[in-house]
């Protein structure tokens, strides 16, 4: 089993003004959390050298509130975060609540390197 790293770039970036480098996280939960919210609230097309990254989440708060749109991106969370970090976490459900301007989406996994189990829950509002 490969261990993980005990620092990794924190999300978003910034520098460490003592360090004079790019800040770290030193909480490996802490940093898997961030690379979730950097696969689900970047949209396809935002990186210029990985054009497919991402999930789209953030577009989809304009779409028609109901069931169909909340199934529609609950299986989009699911399929960006196993294909992306299918090595990092393993993902138990995903669920997705539309109401409103607001969508509220909750994502159990367990961190594989660790077989720790969490919780991540999402509000997305333009």
């Amino acid at each position: 089993m490969r261990r993980p790293v005990s620092d990794s770039v924190r999300f978003p970036f910034a520098i460490d003004p003592e360090a004079g480098r790019l800040a770290q996280e030193p909480d490996y939960a802490a940093h898997v959390d961030q690379l979730i919210r950097q696969v689900l609230l970047t949209g396809p097309g935002e990186r210029v050298n990985r054009p497919d990254f991402g999930c789209g989440l953030r577009r989809m708060v304009f779409a028609p509130n109901s069931t169909a749109t909340a199934s529609l991106l609950r299986v989009m969370v699911l399929e960006a975060l196993e294909r992306w970090l299918a090595g990092v976490i393993t993902v138990d459900h995903v669920r997705v609540v539309a109401s409103d301007a607001l969508l509220d989406v909750t994502v159990a996994y367990v961190i594989n390197a660790r077989g720790e189990r969490r919780f991540l829950n999402l509000a997305v509002a333009p």
